[in-house]
């Protein structure tokens, strides 16, 4: 006699490999160069501070693209203080070997004491896309010291 029904047993084991399925299908689905290419987040004061930055990473090719986004409210603790700043958002496309380099230019060029520059990697997105960043950005190995 089994303690389990023979229902749930097979419930259980559809479900499982249901989820399986899921899961090997979403990794399948991912880009072949997942990681490779990373967004950059870095905070501005203002829109002329922005274009200056994003000039100068496109120009330098650490950057394949920037966007400015402009409307972020900061609200955040700085020396004991909580402060309140409209700011913009740097978006920045480029190779995850690079944000090093990127990290560098960004803090020798802003005006913050401390600035932020954060990145996440791109896991996946439009193959097109995905090698034009490659063919803009070079591998660090490739970059010009």
């Amino acid at each position: 006699m089994s303690l389990i029904p023979r229902k749930s047993i097979f419930g259980l084991i559809t479900f499982f490999c249901l989820a399986r399925s899921v899961t090997a299908n979403s990794y399948r689905n991912m880009s072949s160069s997942a990681g490779v290419h990373s967004v950059a987040y870095v905070t501005v004061p203002t829109q002329e501070v922005a274009k200056k930055l994003a000039h100068g990473l496109v120009k330098n090719k650490l950057a394949a693209c920037v966007n400015i986004i402009p409307g972020l409210v900061s609200v955040y603790e700085w020396k004991n203080e909580i402060n309140e700043d409209d700011e913009l958002l740097l978006m920045i496309k480029t190779r995850t070997d690079t944000v090093d380099a990127l990290t560098k230019y960004v803090t020798e060029n802003h005006p913050y004491e401390v600035c932020e520059v954060i990145s996440l990697p791109i896991q996946n997105g439009s193959e097109k896309y995905l090698n034009w960043i490659s063919d803009v950005v070079p591998p660090a190995s490739q970059r010009e010291q």
